[in-house]
């Protein structure tokens, strides 16, 4: 899921540093009013950029651009703010080789895409301790994130101390798996990774697999067990984003993957299924989106009273029977069902290339390759690893009282 490194932000990064090279000039880079100064101006671009991208969205309702955007104005927040307190608030006249810096991004913004209140994963890496530099260029940039009221997950740690959490933490190999440099110095994450690669990702890619299957388990069994949820949960629920993003982390570990793209020369997916994969992609980034920026906060529940003027944001129309929220709502579920099925595939592919040698991941795929079986007393409907799903993508427009039908299944 790569694709979003090349996305342009929204402000212009060249004219933003001038404007803090002048407060600088004029206050005192370490001044108590040139930190006014400067988070006021931070204030300003950080409401532009998120207009000028959320006109974009409701104008084209392109999810992932939109998402791409927002991490891009993101790294040029971040890369402003490195090289005001680096260069200017704290400077080293004369740095010793322990007095570098890179800040990564990891986790979803590591992927280069951000929900609008997604928060801001961030790794604070050094060579192999902590100086006072460091330590004063870290909490300058953290504290100013915070006052701008942007939620940053944020951990400061030697490439040692990283490698160590990433061995012992399934979510911190995770997050590592999309490492990419913000700003600071590139040769400290060339060495994490190689060292990742070779330290902590070889030879565990069963152990991964199952853990990443367990967790989305448990992750389901707590958030709801059915795709057809009346209010679903776009980011943690079944057959939501979640869901795409544990078969690209899957990829990425096990066949080191660089992109979604290359989950066909893996040969994970067919490029039919990789057009599958990213039509739910968008339309899972688009929902989450105008989710977030309709609510002003990290909302993930498609709840009845913002169906409506979700259904509107994407494009969706009154047709005759079905009003359009119904609609709406219609397309998510069929793509929440997409998205079991790409699971299903990439599950039964890795089944196959893994099973032969190992019994306990065996048990943990096979029941997504199951052939699904038809309800006794309903066409309309099969039961899928005990659970029901829809037979065929006609299934609301040949009748929409299915909507309505399937919960009462769901129920018995």
């Amino acid at each position: 899921m790569s694709r979003a490194r090349g996305a342009e932000s929204p402000i212009d990064e060249e004219r933003l540093k001038a404007e803090l090279d002048a407060i600088a000039a004029e206050h005192g880079a370490a001044s108590p009013k040139a930190r006014r100064a400067v988070l006021d101006l931070f204030k300003e671009v950080l409401a532009n950029g998120r207009g000028l991208i959320r006109a974009r969205l409701e104008a084209d309702r392109q999810g992932r651009h939109c998402a791409e955007r927002l991490s891009a104005l993101a790294d040029t927040i971040i890369r402003a703010l490195f090289d005001l307190a680096s260069g200017r608030v704290f400077p080293a006249s004369n740095p010793s080789a322990a007095e570098r810096l890179a800040l990564v991004a990891v986790g979803g913004y590591g992927r280069g895409a951000l929900a609008p209140h997604s928060d801001i994963d961030l790794l604070f890496l050094f060579p192999y301790k902590q100086t006072a530099w460091s330590e004063s260029v870290t909490e300058y940039i953290l504290y100013m994130l915070w006052d701008l009221g942007l939620k940053v997950g944020h951990a400061t740690r030697t490439v040692s101390e990283t490698l160590k959490a990433a061995r012992d933490d399934m979510t911190v190999r995770t997050a590592l798996l999309e490492a990419r440099l913000v700003c600071g110095e590139a040769a400290l994450l060339r060495d994490l990774q190689a060292r990742f690669d070779k330290e902590v990702v070889a030879g565990t890619s069963r152990e991964f697999i199952a853990a990443k299957l367990a967790e989305r388990d448990a992750r389901h069994a707590r958030v709801g067990t059915s795709r057809y949820m009346v209010e679903p949960q776009v980011k943690e629920g079944k057959g939501g984003q979640r869901d795409l993003q544990t078969l690209f982390w899957i990829a990425k570990h096990s066949f080191r993957v660089g992109s979604d793209e290359a989950l066909i020369d893996a040969g994970l997916l067919s490029r039919e299924e990789y057009r599958l994969f990213r039509r739910c992609d968008d339309f899972l980034w688009a929902v989450r989106c105008h989710l977030h920026f309709l609510a002003g906060r990290a909302e993930e529940r498609i709840s009845f009273d913002v169906q409506p003027e979700l259904a509107r944001r994407l494009g969706y129309q009154k047709h005759p029977g079905l009003e359009a929220a119904e609609r709406f709502m219609k397309h998510y579920f069929l793509g929440a069902r997409d998205v079991g099925n790409l699971t299903r595939i990439v599950c039964a592919e890795l089944e196959d290339r893994e099973a032969k040698n190992a019994p306990r991941l065996n048990r943990l795929l096979r029941g997504f390759g199951a052939r699904p079986r038809k309800l006794k007393d309903s066409s309309d409907f099969v039961v899928e690893n005990g659970r029901i799903n829809i037979a065929d993508k006609a299934v609301f427009e040949r009748d929409p009282v299915n909507l309505i039908r399937i919960f009462h299944e769901a129920g018995r």
